[in-house]
């Protein structure tokens, strides 16, 4: 979609860590940390392909596995911007609404209901010809 679509598309990507995972909070502010050192997305990737065995060993582990300065990825998971960033993120989430993940929002409109990702190019395309 984004490919298809460089001008019109952008995907912002919030963090909603819920608290029924015990891990869920830690991974998010890991994931922010990697994205200090320009791996966000292959750390974002990589805690969903593990999210079932997801704990503080495997956040490290995988953080290792990309090769990350792993003194400033601890100091950094544990910063205040990183945090507050976090908090930023859930508000702007209970504020519109999001009440579980993934939550899917196109043109702030919340998509209720899971789709393929054949429909959703579809409400895509749609709005970026509303848009022109």
């Amino acid at each position: 979609m984004l490919d298809k679509n460089p001008d019109n598309v952008k995907l912002v990507f919030k963090n909603f860590p819920l608290r029924m995972h015990k891990s869920a909070a830690k991974a998010a502010a890991a994931a922010l940390a990697a994205k200090e050192q320009g791996k966000f997305w292959e750390f974002h990737d990589k805690l969903f392909e593990n999210s079932r065995a997801l704990n503080d060993a495997k956040i490290q582990e995988i953080a290792e596995g990309l090769g990350l300065d792993m003194e400033k990825f601890n100091s950094d998971i544990e910063s205040p911007a990183i945090q507050q960033l976090i908090v930023r993120d859930m508000t702007n989430g209970q504020e519109v609404g999001v009440r579980g993940t993934p939550a899917v929002y196109i043109n702030g409109k919340q998509m209720k209901k899971r789709r393929s990702l054949e429909v959703f190019q579809e409400m895509i395309d749609a709005e970026v010809k509303k848009a022109k």
